[in-house]
């Protein structure tokens, strides 16, 4: 008898962890789980509060988690602890080469201005010809990773004619003012502000040798999942980024504190911001495989890729979205 009450008690109490397991899956299931960084129009979207009023009327709360670089953002995403994120161009293509099992989702109009090498503002470096032997700054493997690899090249110097110090944006900018590198691969806000407060010179930016697109990125079981949240979240992107293009500084008065930055500083990496999120294009598609046959020339990456085989393709009711 007492076998049978203890038979019965544990199969009621397998189920009531079943049915509790249940319940936290529904619970994680209704949780979009967003990683943003400080800068770009996930920003300006978290500011306005406009995606969980309409994610709310799905059921689906909004948690945002800030990273320091596209690298950590989407390493989060690898590992699972976000579901949806933005990068530069070049963090996607280490993520996908190292087997992350990521789509890319949409992407922003080209930023070409909005990253750069610096040097200080008395550095005898005039031209990028002039960082032969040099050491220079940067977050491997993100979007300026790219910049650096083609200002070299268009240079006529090598990857390797550079020494390459990588460390995150608030390590590389102390080193940049100690004056232990010589020059500093960085993007907004960070180069706003050593433009501004360290009067940092501009070597060379991105125009004509790198758009420097943003990418919205999602895990593969998550966009297949939930097509209808990824919509949703393109739509707010797009609209947030279209008003954000016309009022600069409404979107500085906002952004500003949540940067902890100064307005000016803050006003200048809006207005070199690409704003206008869209599905990709077979063109931007050509592009970022550009780049991933770049960085496996310089062995940067251990193998080719195909950038079209991580490509999210919306349901056809979720493609004609405006």
């Amino acid at each position: 008898m007492r076998t049978v009450i203890l038979r019965r008690g544990l199969v009621a109490l397998f189920a009531a962890a079943v049915s509790f397991g249940a319940i936290v899956q529904a619970q994680a299931a209704e949780t979009l789980r967003i990683g943003y960084q400080k800068y770009g129009t996930l920003v300006l979207l978290k500011a306005k509060g406009s995606l969980e009023k309409r994610l709310a009327e799905q059921g689906v709360q909004v948690q945002w988690t800030e990273f320091p670089g596209g690298p950590q953002l989407l390493e989060g995403l690898n590992v699972g602890s976000i579901d949806f994120g933005v990068t530069g161009e070049t963090p996607p293509v280490f993520a996908q080469a190292a087997g992350a099992d990521l789509l890319y989702v949409a992407y922003e109009p080209p930023a070409p201005t909005s990253e750069a090498i610096l040097v200080p503002k008395d550095s005898p470096i005039k031209s990028v010809q002039d960082l032969k032997g040099k050491k220079v700054v940067l977050n491997k493997g993100s979007n300026v990773h790219y910049l650096l690899v083609r200002a070299l090249e268009d240079a006529g110097l090598k990857y390797t004619d550079v020494q390459t110090v990588f460390l995150p944006p608030a390590d590389a900018r102390a080193a940049f003012e100690r004056g232990s590198v010589d020059a500093w691969v960085i993007w907004d806000p960070y180069q706003a502000a050593a433009e501004k407060q360290l009067q940092a010179r501009t070597l060379r930016d991105g125009t004509g040798i790198a758009d420097n697109h943003q990418f919205y990125l999602a895990t593969k079981p998550y966009a297949e999942k939930h097509p209808e949240v990824i919509k949703a979240l393109v739509e707010e992107v797009r609209a947030v980024g279209e008003w954000s293009k016309a009022n600069p500084e409404q979107v500085t008065e906002q952004v500003a504190p949540l940067l902890g930055l100064p307005a000016d500083i803050t006003l200048t990496s809006v207005k070199r911001q690409g704003y206008g999120a869209l599905f990709l294009t077979p063109e931007v598609v050509a592009a970022q495989q550009k780049i991933a046959d770049s960085f496996y020339q310089l062995k940067l990456i251990p193998k080719p890729l195909s950038v079209k085989d991580v490509i999210w393709t919306p349901p056809a009711a979720v493609a004609k979205a405006p």
